[in-house]
């Protein structure tokens, strides 16, 4: 897999030595059992993957060749980068400006971004219209577009459905950019319909079985689905793609009961004259962390979990939704959200506010701890959580001494 030269302050030598020593154990990604580091009164269970996917090491190696190569040219992102804290204001602080906030909305309007700008398109990717938008003012997009590709594949496969006659059913959240341009490039071509959870596609299956009326779809589904969009006739065939960063388990489950519903309604034998096969948009990275998060949840001696990412991160946020089913999760984007040893600032994703919990540090001769991160986080901030965390125990091993241990595990 390509290297990419990332600014050194994302790097950690702790953190990247453990990668790659797993890497070299596990070549094929077999092993998902979490790095034991035992430093004595403390113990952590690192995820075996976690922190920068490949689309985002190739957005940020883009990026700062943008600001490297343009020294005397403005220069713009259409909105954040990657969905965490740290890198976008690193960006911002080296003079790059964001055209819209994460939600589309306008910060710098259209009028002032001229063909002598240069504009980077984030890793989530953008919309047609707006592609179409920068084309027609004359601004070069290309050199520095930094959509991933495996958000690209998702938009082929999209493309693949409509060309054969499928509507495409796109399991993410609307709001998000990555959808939004999902959404955008799928219904060019293709009826096409966004589904966030479980919940609204078992509403879908009522209007594919023909037990609820158009009026209530456009009604339940409004402004989440295609112009001219017919639910007596689009919901006959469909195919299933999804926002990367959601639940790959998720995504699945989604797709198993829409096809249990199209087997119910035009029988096991004729079904794949109404369902794709889409299994293929699921994005290897997001797959590996979660997996790995799994590989967490079977460690039963933990006492409680740490995951690390930007608030606005879906994809963090769904490692410590799975974190929060066997363990007290404490969601943070930075070591700046650990006060003390007694009380810690951490995000409710669920409810979307800020909390403050006191005691979360078990008081144990010996505390175990989960710890993870979101696929925009850099390896440095994890170092940065992990040393914060020693820093409340006396008597610890050293990180070198750690690392030794880890290297004779090759």
């Amino acid at each position: 897999m390509k290297k990419f030269n990332l600014p050194a302050f994302y790097r950690s030598s702790f953190t990247g030595q453990i990668k790659n020593v797993r890497k070299s154990n596990d070549p094929r990604k077999k092993d998902f059992s979490p790095t034991l580091l035992d430093f004595g009164p403390v113990r952590f269970y690192m995820a075996r993957h976690f922190g920068f996917c490949y689309g985002v090491e190739n957005a940020i190696e883009i990026s700062y060749k943008a600001i490297e190569e343009n020294p005397d040219k403005r220069i713009f992102l259409l909105s954040q980068m990657i969905h965490n804290q740290v890198v976008n204001a690193d960006l911002n602080n080296r003079g790059v400006r964001f055209i819209m906030d994460t939600y589309g909305r306008q910060l710098i309007p259209w009028e002032e971004i001229t063909p002598a700008d240069v504009v980077i398109i984030p890793a989530f990717g953008t919309t047609v219209e707006i592609r179409q938008l920068l084309e027609e003012k004359g601004v070069e997009i290309q050199r520095y577009n930094t959509t991933c590709p495996f958000v690209e594949k998702v938009w082929k496969r999209s493309h693949q459905l409509g060309a054969s006659g499928y509507t495409v059913v796109i399991h993410g959240k609307a709001k998000h950019e990555e959808t939004r341009a999902t959404f955008s490039h799928s219904y060019q071509n293709a009826p096409s319909v966004v589904v966030k959870n479980m919940q609204e596609t078992v509403v879908l299956a009522e209007f594919i079985r023909g037990e609820r009326s158009p009026d209530e779809f456009y009604d339940r589904f409004k402004g989440r689905y295609s112009n001219g969009f017919d639910p007596a006739t689009d919901l006959q065939r469909i195919g299933v793609v999804n926002q990367t960063t959601m639940l790959a388990s998720d995504t699945q489950a989604i797709a198993d009961y829409l096809k249990s519903t199209i087997v119910s309604k035009y029988g096991a034998a004729h079904y794949k004259d109404h369902f794709a096969d889409t299994r293929d948009t699921l994005c290897y990275a997001t797959n590996d962390n979660q997996q790995a998060t799994y590989g967490l949840l079977e460690q039963d001696d933990a006492d409680l979990a740490l995951v690390i990412g930007g608030y606005n991160s879906s994809n963090t946020a769904h490692l410590a939704e799975l974190c929060m089913r066997k363990f007290p999760t404490y969601f943070i984007n930075s070591p700046a959200e650990i006060v003390s040893g007694e009380t810690i600032h951490h995000f409710n994703f669920q409810d979307r506010k800020m909390e403050q919990t006191t005691g979360f540090l078990p008081e144990k001769e010996v505390t175990t701890i989960i710890l993870t991160s979101g696929a925009s986080c850099p390896d440095s901030l994890v170092d940065a959580v992990l040393d914060r965390l020693l820093e409340f125990y006396s008597g610890t091993l050293s990180k070198e001494e750690v690392s030794a241990a880890i290297r004779n595990m090759q």
